[in-house]
């Protein structure tokens, strides 16, 4: 009995582009015994996959996709290396499958470990669980013995996407520009995909000048709302601040919700007029009444997609605002206290007349360091079978 072991050291998050490493482990488990032979394994490869699964009744992918797994299955024979075998949905992205070895031949509890790496393509999906559609990742270890069919051994994992990451090229120092030091050897060392993505993330999501909104409707002015900068990165605080001191309209009650929207593609859209997905994750509500400034404080879930556009679908972020208005003015307690000759105590309304007014802004997710998504996420890093 021959025991396939594999796992991912990193972790089980990347980002596209990244190189993906996996050790794997063929150990012969039958127990020492001189009547035992040499367990044999006629060949082990490894491929990387991703699958693309739609709810049918709102995404109508065209024929010109690639072939389903149910078709890819039907032409390949139980010995044949089919990765994709037994998944639901189309496969989007594969890379070529790396054969690990041909006729390993094992002792009892002895031991073989092999090392697989391979790139994850820039212009891959990233991992996503919409409402409609989801791409998922997996690390497929197909093995065969001797006249017994092939097995599979699945890892799955997570990829992130940042863009702008297709020539990493642009972003390594040239020797013109590099700074030289005569007291040191010139070692010229580029920098890794991930290096790169870091560097952008930062120089993209850096707080820079800060954005103001003045929230008006037909009456007149709400509030204003101050937001320190519109591009953030997963696991990152979203930080605004209100301004009610100079609205003319009294505002009761609002609401801040980090919001994203995913919507299909035109010419995948089952239904013409079809909407957009919305999914809500934070959301932070406050009574405001004579209420100066107030703040608000929305984290971004780690375990969250950056936004992204495929040609089936596209996901954007937002924040989205309620208000709720007062229509009638309303005295303040520095009024009433006025008015009172020994003070006096504000009591509201029992009843009051409002309106609620909605604003959606949007504002731009990028990912995180996939270290820290990984300390979050609840995907396995390894995975075992027996052949």
């Amino acid at each position: 009995m021959i025991e396939v072991s594999a796992c991912l050291p990193r972790g089980p998050v990347f980002l596209a582009g990244e190189a993906l490493h996996c050790n794997i482990l063929f150990t012969n488990i039958s127990r020492d015994n001189a009547d035992l032979e040499v367990d044999t394994v006629a060949w082990s490869s490894v491929q990387i996959i991703c699958q693309c699964t739609v709810s049918e009744s709102r995404v109508q992918l065209p024929k010109t996709q690639i072939m389903s797994t149910e078709e890819a299955s039907s032409t390949g024979c139980d010995t044949s290396f089919v990765p994709n075998k037994g998944e639901r949905g189309l496969t989007v992205m594969c890379t070529k499958p790396r054969i690990l070895f041909c006729d390993l031949k094992l002792q009892p509890g002895e031991s073989k470990s092999f090392e697989f790496e391979d790139a994850i393509p820039t212009d891959a999906p990233p991992s996503f669980r919409g409402q409609a559609v989801k791409y998922s990742y997996k690390v497929i270890i197909g093995t065969q013995r001797p006249g017994s069919g092939t097995k599979l051994l699945r890892i799955p994992f997570r990829v992130m996407v940042m863009p702008g990451m297709n020539d990493i090229s642009v972003y390594n120092e040239t020797e013109e520009i590099r700074p030289s030091n005569p007291f040191l050897h010139n070692q010229r060392k580029e920098n890794t995909v991930l290096d790169i993505a870091l560097q952008v993330m930062a120089t993209v999501t850096a707080r820079k000048a800060p954005h103001s909104y003045n929230i008006t409707n037909a009456k007149g002015k709400v509030a204003k709302f101050l937001l320190f900068k519109q591009a953030f990165k997963l696991g990152e605080d979203i930080v605004g601040m209100f301004d009610f001191s100079e609205g003319t309209i009294p505002c009761v009650q609002f609401s801040v919700t980090l919001q994203s929207e995913e919507q299909i593609s035109e010419e995948c859209r089952r239904k013409a007029g079809q909407g957009s997905a919305i999914t809500s994750y934070v959301k932070h509500q406050e009574m405001c009444l004579h209420t100066v400034r107030t703040h608000v404080n929305l984290p971004i879930p780690l375990t969250a997609t950056p936004a992204f556009m495929t040609d089936i679908v596209c996901q954007r972020w937002r924040l989205h605002f309620e208000f709720v208005t007062s229509v009638n003015q309303l005295s303040s307690p520095d009024q009433a206290a006025t008015e009172s000759v020994d003070g006096g105590q504000w009591r509201g309304p029992a009843t009051l007349d409002v309106e609620t007014m909605v604003w959606d802004l949007p504002i731009k997710v990028f990912p995180s360091n996939p270290l820290h998504a990984s300390s979050v996420t609840l995907l396995k890093t390894g995975s075992t079978i027996q052949v």
